[in-house]
């Protein structure tokens, strides 16, 4: 047996007024989605602990398995596995974001325009990073530069005293109410500020102006965490296996728990991530002697944070055309008994532009062992009425590998 999981980032929504009052998972037209919850069991995972912030590396650990109140330490030591930073214990490393801040004075009364940064390329970040690092880095500090506007610091012997906010989750609003707290907070403030002085006319950022494109003019430091330690994959259910994902933190997770990385060309974690490439690098890997593969697509998540509806529609029926239903074709031509979970880790409401702890949809198909349901469809809605309802998230894993 083949297991893939298939994992659409932030698909679950609330219902939206100019949908009809449907969510956007009950408006895009899913074929191959609803295929699998007609022949699937279908139903409700709460994969977010009311202990922990509703983010996508809780909600992955669950859906990867691993109970997030047992071995979740912060998101961004993942996202530092995945860079090649190997942490000493009494290291703690943050996620350092490119943003865009209006120009405000004093530093604390900007607002958070943009949490990306235009989606500042690779090529431009790396330059900018590197003044960061010249400027703002020291014995006890380094910057790591990542993909996008997702970077890495880490800082040795830090405190672990810390109240940050993802830059996300504040879209559009002044950021002194959420500028770092705890011990550490007044040196990162300053780093911060010192940031925006370092990048606001940095000639990166005066072409990305010149071009319409948002400046990256300021860090963002937040999503502090110590080294996890993880049980491999394999000693919990005996598989090997494969994450597919162009998103740092899911392929940490992976690393930690001893799954291979796959890298796929245009992969990008946006709207524009090679959707086919992605399904046909997980098909080969099943083919090629993986037992199983975590195949995870960003791209609807990034469209609710920000706000854009149309964008986030098109993102769910580019998945279901281009990943779902051709790598199940594949699989059947291939003749592989396969099984596929497919689910979204987290909601990601366009109402709020951030996460929140809401079960979400998932279905559990077996090629060998097909069901008739003809009336459901892959939606919240529909999973609520099918009746499962997974209280541990984490223990879904159990579910699909090893069946009651």
């Amino acid at each position: 047996m083949k297991y893939l999981v298939i994992v659409g980032d932030g698909m679950a929504d609330y219902p939206i007024e100019q949908l009809e009052k449907k969510t956007v998972l009950q408006y895009s037209a899913t074929p191959a989605f609803d295929r699998l919850a007609r022949e699937g069991e279908l139903g409700l995972a709460r994969t977010i602990p009311d202990q922990l912030p509703p983010g996508s590396d809780t909600a992955n650990l669950s859906v990867m398995g691993y109970d997030p109140l047992r071995y979740y330490t912060g998101r961004s030591p993942f996202e530092a596995a995945s860079l090649g930073v190997d942490l000493n214990p009494d290291d703690i490393s943050f996620r350092c974001n490119l943003v865009t801040l209006s120009s405000e004075k004093p530093y604390s009364d900007k607002i958070m325009h943009d949490y990306c940064a235009g989606e500042i390329t690779n090529e431009e970040a790396e330059i900018l990073i590197g003044e960061i690092k010249k400027h703002l880095g020291s014995d006890d500090i380094d910057f790591h530069c990542g993909f996008n506007y997702r970077h890495l610091m880490v800082w040795h012997g830090a405190p672990d005293d810390w109240q940050l906010t993802p830059p996300h989750d504040i879209s559009g609003q002044k950021i002194g109410e959420h500028l770092p707290g705890g011990t550490g907070s007044l040196q990162v403030r300053e780093m911060m500020e010192k940031s925006f002085d370092i990048l606001a006319d940095h000639p990166v950022n005066r072409k990305r102006v010149e071009k319409g494109l948002n400046p990256a003019n300021s860090i963002w430091i937040w999503g502090n965490g110590k080294k996890p330690l993880l049980p491999s994959f394999h000693d919990k259910y005996g598989l090997q296996g494969s994450v597919i994902s162009a998103v740092d933190l899911v392929k940490g997770i992976g690393l930690f728990a001893g799954l291979k990385m796959i890298e796929v060309e245009g992969a990008t974690g946006n709207i524009d991530t090679n959707y086919s490439g992605k399904a046909d690098a997980a098909v080969q890997a099943l083919k090629s002697g993986d037992d199983f593969v975590y195949l995870h697509i960003e791209a609807p998540d990034e469209c609710s944070h920000r706000f854009e509806t149309e964008n986030k529609i098109k993102a769910i029926e580019l998945i279901d055309n281009l990943v779902v239903g051709p790598i199940r074709s594949q699989l059947e031509q291939a003749g592989l008994s396969h099984s596929i979970l497919l689910i979204t880790d987290h909601a990601t409401p366009l109402s709020l532009g951030t996460h929140t702890r809401d079960p979400v949809p998932f279905v559990i198909y077996r090629s060998d062992d097909p069901v008739s349901n003809p009336s459901r469809k892959f939606d919240e809605a529909s999973a609520a009425e099918a009746g499962l309802y997974m209280g541990d998230g984490f223990r879904l894993m159990d579910r699909f590998i090893k069946p009651e």
